[in-house]
């Protein structure tokens, strides 16, 4: 079988032979076991152990807050079914810490004597049982087994469960509840083989505490074997400080391995503790003289600073005031220097705006004329030869296409033809017409318009084409498209090129002017770069002297900053050392006292954790009888640790424990040590109260945490308790007797 619980356990030599004892209990056919021993000393650890080594299944009841007679049946069942039809074998761990009724025994001593409880399946559970043991039956009675009875197969289950059911028992001798079991039911020793744990051998404990004292931090082997021998001594002697205690004032204390285990784990969890306080407030002690220390040192190297810084400052102040005169010098010569610049860079910038404003005259002009010409250029390139040969072979022309031919004529300089009148042969007359024809035959025709000299062309021309054909109706580009396309297109580039002429004249002066304005103007914006080159080199002396006096001035200034806070830092170094001077020795013998006590935490914590673990249930003059003998064998054995150990001392915490005193406990040191026990240990406190001072102790205390006050004689304390663990809050049982309920467990 495999568990997924981890077992902590330490095998030791008595440990080993128990679990062989176990083992070998559980290898017989139908071995029980009844494990007598006091509570803690390992009775279920051995036996889970052995169950998990033979490979056998454990089953072990849960005891709820409503856990009665019918579910502990139910579980009876599961076990008994389990072992009688099932092919593991079972072993059922049952402890006297789950008896809640005493019916429990009684069935677990019919199971041990006959295999069953008497009714406990009814018939519907009968049969079922029957029918799902008969395969077992078959294998080891063969054909038999089908004509088997079911009072035989039942039978055969119980023989079944006898043999495969092993029962382990954990029992404690104390108290007359064993002896009185025992003789109510003898099954229990006549059934079982009776296994007594007796109290663990020195070995036993001395390997518990190695093992769970490993990850100590100790200063060295001989003390860490100190301490286990010393863990070791303290669970002999108060069993012996027990027998005494019984035998002068006759009262019972039990001193188990779970004392002792206790024992270990409150001195690791408190030393780990105490150590970490210890080693915070002796290094706040610590840092506190470091601090001191530093400002100490601080003041002289401060001083030194200052006498130093003097003479920096005053030199620093010097150059600054030189250099302020040199500035105070120059700047009358650059200002000078800007003024004459300035009124210069006025008038060259007049010049410039003047001639600016001609150029953007003559572009406006210009960009009149241009697009026109463009245009006029562009219509050309429409004209097709195809459409001058129309042209051409016109034997009487339109009228619109003749004047516009003639215009064209006039243009190029084509002089006019003499032919007869058409009206009256007899005369003659100057016709365009013909010189047309022979102008438009020309291959070069359109070249020679493209390449025209618009700029010279002849005034008389010009007037001529103005007066004589433009002032007529059909000389216009609309006109011209209804004759023809390659007369449009001449007719543009006529009007275009009277307009440029037009506009040229107008242009031409003033791009003589233009031109003239241009040549003085670099000439003004010449002699202006050169003063401003002068200039500049003016201001870069003066910028360069400002930003060595800048410079200088925030030096100065730095200078005087660092004065002041160095004198500020030795005012506040000079003060704390004068407030916290008387401390600096309060502070030196508090840090040697703690490093002091943080040496000897050892020995005491282990004395402390002796007595949380152990010495709870002894009066005062026992309890400080024992503190005593152990601070002796401590210092025997060179464990470091103090002169007088109290559990006040070495755990308690002032303001706490007086806060405890404000409301209620008892201020003497056994009363304070109780509560130290209280609040420190791991396990729940049982505080034996006569005179009610714990009672009132606990109400005043955790009364603001919402304390719930229960008694076993409650309908619903478990209730109340599951809600309170449930939700963090404080919780008292009082009255409490010698039995405590199993569901408590």
């Amino acid at each position: 079988g495999q568990s997924r619980k981890p077992m902590n356990l330490v095998m030791f030599t008595y440990a080993i032979e128990h679990v062989s004892r176990i083992s070998r209990v559980l290898k017989m056919p139908g071995g029980n076991g009844l494990l007598v021993g006091v509570g803690g000393s390992g009775r279920q650890s051995v036996a889970i152990l052995a169950t998990y080594m033979a490979g056998y299944k454990l089953f072990q009841i849960e005891i709820a807050k409503n856990y009665g007679q019918n579910e502990w049946r139910e579980d009876l069942k599961l076990v008994l079914t389990g072992a009688g039809t099932g092919s593991e074998q079972m072993v059922f761990l049952f402890s006297d810490t789950q008896i809640k009724n005493e019916g429990f025994v009684e069935d677990i001593n019919n199971i041990l004597n006959s295999g069953e409880v008497p009714n406990i399946f009814p018939n519907d559970e009968k049969v079922a049982i029957t029918e799902s043991v008969r395969p077992f039956a078959r294998e080891e009675f063969g054909k038999i087994a089908a004509d088997m009875t079911a009072m035989e197969l039942y039978a055969y289950f119980i023989s079944r469960v006898k043999k495969r059911l092993h029962i382990i028992l954990a029992f404690s001798p104390i108290g007359s509840a064993f002896r009185d079991r025992i003789r109510k039911f003898p099954s229990l020793v006549n059934c079982c083989a009776i296994n007594w744990f007796t109290p663990w051998p020195e070995d036993a404990l001395l390997a518990v505490a190695g093992r769970f004292l490993g990850d100590v931090k100790l200063d060295t082997p001989e003390l860490r074997h100190s301490i286990e021998t010393m863990c070791q001594m303290f669970h002999v002697d108060v069993k012996n400080l027990a027998e005494t205690f019984e035998k002068e004032l006759g009262r019972t204390t039990y001193v188990t391995p779970t004392s002792y285990l206790e024992l270990i784990i409150a001195l690791k969890l408190s030393l780990e503790k105490k150590r970490v306080e210890i080693m915070t407030a002796k290094k706040r002690y610590e840092t506190g003289l470091e601090k001191l220390a530093f400002a100490e040192a601080s003041v002289n190297t401060m001083k030194k600073e200052l006498i130093d810084l003097q003479p920096v400052l005053e030199k620093a102040q010097e150059d600054t005031a030189a250099l302020m005169v040199v500035i105070q010098e120059k700047l009358p010569i650059v200002e000078e220097k800007r003024g004459v610049v300035g009124a210069d860079a006025a008038v060259a910038q007049g010049e410039a705006d003047k001639v600016n404003a001609e150029k953007s005259s003559v572009e406006a002009d210009l960009a009149e004329a241009i697009p026109a010409m463009e245009a006029a250029i562009k219509a050309l390139d429409t004209i097709k030869p195809a459409d001058i040969n129309e042209v051409k072979g016109f034997k009487k022309p339109p009228a619109t296409v003749k004047l516009i031919c003639e215009g064209v004529c006039v243009m190029l300089g084509e002089k006019p033809a003499r032919v007869p009148d058409p009206d009256d042969p007899s005369r003659r007359i100057m016709d365009y017409w013909p010189p047309s024809q022979k102008m438009l035959a020309d291959p070069e025709f359109i070249a020679r318009l493209k390449g025209y000299d618009k700029d010279n062309m002849q005034p008389k021309i010009v007037e001529t084409i103005k007066d004589k054909y433009m002032t007529q109706e059909n000389f216009n580009v609309k006109a011209a498209e209804k004759a023809s396309g390659a007369a449009a297109g001449m007719c543009k580039w006529v009007l275009a090129m009277i307009t440029y002429d037009r506009v040229a004249k107008i242009v031409a002066p003033k791009k003589a002017a233009l031109a003239i304005a241009s040549e003085k103007l670099a000439v003004t914006m010449a002699a202006l770069a050169e003063k401003q080159g002068e200039l500049k080199e003016v201001e870069d002396e003066f910028n360069a002297l400002q930003d060595q006096y800048n410079a200088a001035t925030a030096k100065a200034e730095q200078l005087v900053a660092d004065v002041d806070l160095c004198e500020k830092k030795l005012v506040r170094a000079t003060q704390l050392i004068d407030g916290l001077g008387g401390e600096k020795g309060r502070w030196t013998v508090f840090a040697a006292e703690l490093g002091e006590k943080y040496n000897l935490l050892t020995g005491d914590v282990l004395v402390s954790a002796g007595v949380m673990a152990y010495l709870g249930p002894f009066t005062a003059k026992y309890r400080q009888m024992q503190i005593d003998s152990w601070v002796k064998a401590c210092q025997e054995k060179q464990i470091p640790c103090s002169e007088k150990i109290s559990l006040t001392g070495t755990l308690g915490e002032p303001v706490r424990i007086r806060q405890w005193n404000i409301d209620g406990l008892p201020t003497d040191g056994f009363s304070v040590d109780n509560g130290i026990i209280v609040f420190n240990a791991r396990r729940w406190p049982l505080m034996i109260d006569p005179q009610g001072q714990a009672n009132k102790w606990i109400r005043t205390m955790e009364k603001s945490e919402n304390l719930a006050i229960i008694k076993l004689s409650d309908s619903d304390y478990l209730r109340t308790l599951e809600n309170s663990v449930q939700f963090g809050r404080p919780v008292m049982l009082e009255n409490v007797g010698e039995e405590l309920d199993p569901s408590l467990e």
